[in-house]
This record gives structure tokens, sequence and C-alpha cells, in this order.
């Protein structure tokens, strides 16, 4: 599928490795008034983030939030307990400021936008809709390829060309797409070589008998593209719209030393994804929470990632991201503001 004419340019990426920088952090933090070690994960985070943002003074600026949108042709086959036509909806609800995703980031001043990557529908111009739409939806992974080389080139390219133009250090990634967990499941059996059944779950609310269905049908695909080797072309065989949107989006933030705080299961899943195209990835990533769906415990393991949270939340659209985004700024204040036993004129020293 992909030949010498669809090569696509990733962005290089940043080493993070810099002994000189961490020293210089583990030295701010061990001077701070408390008993070394006391705060815990969050003076492991204060670390990770200034390594990122290559400060010793690190601050969040301009936070961003892009939700994804796009539909899939394998709902046709009955993957999801929800109707295709939601997607629209819920992409209507984000627009009115109604949605889960829409609260979180008002509570916390993070600025949303929403993106068409490939809804079957058309929305009127407004202003925290940016349309990228690919193409109406991907096609049934069952019966042919859900993109082809040019689109998913497409999707991957206009993610990181959005990033590119977007302002701050720090994005979230959210989505939305009836059948999504199902292409994510896909590429996590895929890519990470697991039984589909360690990689599914109940999605939007599944019975029983649905997800015995859906584990039938993705077996079917899987089978179907057993061939494939290249993470892109597994990604155009099996996956969304949104999920190469994604892709491109986090590859170029990376690039640029943007902390990328990952949301749960489908964005996990562009983040694997994005890892084997450009090794490295992940070491920019934070890892919100645990989502309930199970294939995300797999996924964790892969990226070899131990989430902040776990609130046993699913729902997508950047919202475990974005409750736990407080925990990053928790892990800055303390760095910046705190005093040392120095400036408090506190001793450091056990009285014995």
């Amino acid at each position: 599928m992909f030949t010498d004419r669809h090569r696509l340019e990733l962005p290089s990426l940043p080493t993070l490795a810099n002994p000189q920088l961490e020293a210089e952090l583990i030295e701010i933090i061990d001077q701070k008034t408390k008993p070394p070690g006391s705060l815990g994960r969050l003076e492991s985070l204060a670390i990770q983030l200034g390594l990122i943002l290559n400060s010793t003074s690190p601050q969040i600026v301009d936070p961003q939030i892009r939700v994804f949108a796009a539909d899939h042709g394998l709902t046709d086959e009955g993957v999801s307990a929800f109707p295709k036509a939601v997607t629209q909806q819920m992409v209507l609800n984000f627009l009115a400021g109604g949605a889960a995703i829409n609260v979180f980031a008002r509570q916390h001043n993070i600025a949303l936008k929403v993106v068409d990557a490939g809804v079957d529908g058309d929305f009127e111009p407004h202003p925290d809709l940016v349309s990228l739409k690919v193409m109406r939806g991907t096609r049934n992974s069952l019966t042919t390829s859900a993109m082809n080389a040019e689109e998913c080139m497409q999707a991957i390219t206009c993610g990181m060309g959005l990033v590119r133009e977007a302002p701050g250090n720090l994005l979230i990634v959210g989505e939305m797409g009836i059948g999504n967990t199902s292409a994510s499941s896909l590429l996590l059996s895929k890519l990470g070589k697991l039984p589909i059944a360690d990689c599914i779950g109940r999605g939007t609310g599944l019975d029983t008998a649905g997800l015995a269905h859906k584990e039938q049908v993705l077996t079917q695909v899987l089978h179907k593209h057993r061939n494939l080797k290249n993470p892109l072309e597994i990604l155009a065989a099996m996956g969304g719209l949104e999920v190469a949107m994604m892709v491109g989006a986090l590859l170029q933030a990376a690039s640029q030393r943007r902390i990328l705080l990952i949301d749960g299961f489908i964005a996990s899943s562009a983040l694997l994804v994005a890892e084997k195209l450009q090794p490295g990835v992940k070491d920019f990533a934070v890892f919100s929470h645990h989502s309930a769906e199970p294939g995300h415990s797999q996924l964790l393991k892969l990226l070899d990632a131990t989430p902040l949270l776990d609130l046993q939340m699913c729902l997508g659209e950047g919202t475990g991201a974005a409750v736990a985004f407080p925990l990053l700024q928790s892990a800055l204040g303390f760095l910046n503001e705190m005093a040392s036993f120095t400036s408090a004129g506190v001793s450091n020293k056990p009285h014995v």
C-alpha cells in the first residue's frame, strides 16, 4: 500500500537526556523544606516536566485541548452500542459547550478546539471548530483498508500542521468517534502482538452478546490484514482518521518540546502508533489516568507508563487528562514557589 512515493516526513525529536539539568532539578527539590521524597510522584513529575521544557523553573503556558472527531466504517458491522450519527451530534454538543470536556476545560482555563477529522456530516462554521475533514469517515476495515495511503498521510500531516499553528507548551488530545474503541483495539492487538480478547471492552456500553460479536468481527479484521507489518500500513488499514490525526499532533508536539498530557485508551493507542513511527515520543508524555477500558492496561504496559490517577473513567474526549491537569500545576508550583531550607532559615539536618 505504501510505496516510495508515500514518504512521510516526520519531525525529529529533541533529546531529553540532560544529566546536568536533571541533577540541578533534583538538587532544587532536595533543598525544599520537606523530608526527602515526601512529595512522592509529584517530585518525579516535576523533574520530567523540567526536562521536557528544558528549564529549572518550568511553567505551563497556554495549555491546549484538541478533540478530534471522525466516523468509522466498521460500525456497519454492529460493533458499537450507539449509531454513527452520535459522532456528529456530540460534535455539536462540544461546540455548544455542553460536554464533560467543556466543563473541565472551563474549570481549568484550558483552550479547547474541536477538529473535524472525518465526520460523516457537515457543520456550519464555528469559532471553536477546525475543519480538516479528510473524508466522510473511514471505510469498513472488514472488507477493505479503512484508509488508503494518501488519506492516512493527509490525516497525519493535518495533525502536525494543526499543532504547528497552536500556541502553548502543553497539549491534550481528545477524541470522539463511534467505533473508535474497535479501531484502537485492532491497533493495540496488531502492534502489540496481543490476542484481541485482551484488547477489547464494552466501549460505549455493549452487552455480553454485543461484546462477543465485537470480538468475532475484530478477529476477522485482523485475519484480513494479517500480513501487514509497517505501522503506517497498519494504521491505514485498521485505524481511524481521528487516531491518525492525533498521531501527527503528538509527533509535532513532542518535536517542539510540548508536554503531552495523555488521556485514556484511544489517545494512548495514538501514542503507541507515534512511538512505533518515532521512538522516544513517549518520553514527552505524562499519562493522566488509567481508563476502565480493558485494553488500556495493555497499552500502559507496552508504553511502560504509570498513570497519575485511577478514577474508573472511560469517557474519552480528553476528560481524564483535563482532570489530571491540576496535578501538573501542583508539581510545578512546589518546584517554583516552595521555600528552600536556606531561604526559610530552616535546618535540613535532623536533630540528634
